[in-house]
């Protein structure tokens, strides 16, 4: 691995709770590393602790300096912005990026941004890949992320030994848009689990049974998941330190509800979880760890 990415040239935008460690990651796999980040200071410090690493004064120079730029920003209006530079014209990606250069946006930007900003590229000589993650910050760490990718095949294999420095498991789901349409299912699995373990914790707790109790007892059998594991332990404790914002899951619950009413079909269980994001969010809850909704189903008793 210290050498996998030895004579690649990449380019990194954003440097937040995710892109930062895969950063590191590619850093330390040998890349030419140039970075942008809105907080310049995050892409000065891993300059100064990384040989190859160079921070940008802007997403153009980031994509001029490289051949393969990834975004990874916080949504779809953030990748319009950081790519088209809607405001001046000028020092979005897509101005520096050369021809048939490719942009791998990493996020959970949403399968209509992703056509729209897939065609604003391709006319322009890019090539768009779309590869959201799921994994959370420990993944995106220790180089175990799970990669959904929408791209032609030839993008796809160009990628793919850079985001093998990334993930474990990497999946080329289909053309451009394909990688967000299972993105969007992920995170729909992902917040209706979150939504069933609250309800159990809440359950038990108002019938006399400790959450943490009802966790420890279940663990093994069919209810087991990765989210009784982890997020049933933040609920039993009340750990709610955000490793996922509430608000993001929210966002992308209403991916989920505007994919399900343009594919024409009725998803009851999806638009019940939905308003309970909705209202945990209204509720002030938004900045909490995404397990946190328990909460919002059995607010503490107040003293």
């Amino acid at each position: 691995m210290p050498t996998a990415l030895e004579g690649w040239r990449i380019g990194l935008v954003g440097l937040g709770l995710m892109g930062e460690p895969m950063a590191r990651r590619l850093a330390s796999a040998g890349a030419a590393l140039s970075l942008w980040n809105r907080s310049i200071e995050k892409a000065e410090a891993l300059a100064g602790e990384f040989d190859r690493v160079t921070a940008q004064p802007s997403p153009r120079h980031v994509a001029e300096a490289s051949d393969v730029v990834i975004v990874m920003v916080a949504d779809a209006e953030a990748v319009r912005d950081v790519v088209f530079d809607p405001i001046d014209d000028s020092w979005g990606v897509l101005h520096g990026l050369a021809e048939d250069g490719v942009l791998v946006d990493m996020g959970t930007t949403g399968l209509p941004a992703t056509r729209d900003y897939a065609g604003r590229l391709r006319m322009t000589g890019g090539n768009w890949v779309d590869a959201p993650v799921s994994g959370g910050t420990t993944a995106a760490a220790d180089g175990s992320l799970t990669i959904m990718v929408g791209a032609s095949d030839a993008d796809f294999a160009r990628i793919e030994p850079m985001l093998r420095v990334l993930g474990r498991r990497i999946t080329h789901v289909g053309a451009v848009g394909s990688g967000q349409v299972v993105k969007t299912a992920n995170q729909m699995i992902v917040g209706m689990t979150i939504g069933a373990v609250a309800e159990a914790m809440a359950l038990a707790r108002r019938a006399g049974v400790e959450p943490g109790i009802l966790r420890e007892a279940i663990m093994g059998g069919f209810a087991q998941s990765r989210i009784l594991e982890l997020h049933g332990a933040r609920m039993a404790t009340g750990d709610f330190q955000a490793r996922a914002k509430a608000t993001i899951q929210r966002k992308d619950m209403r991916a989920a509800v505007a994919l399900a009413e343009e594919s024409g079909i009725d998803l009851p269980g999806l638009m019940t979880n939905a308003s309970l994001w909705e209202d945990m969010v209204e509720g002030g809850f938004g900045d909490l760890d995404h397990s946190a909704l328990i909460l919002a189903i059995d607010p503490p008793e107040e003293d």
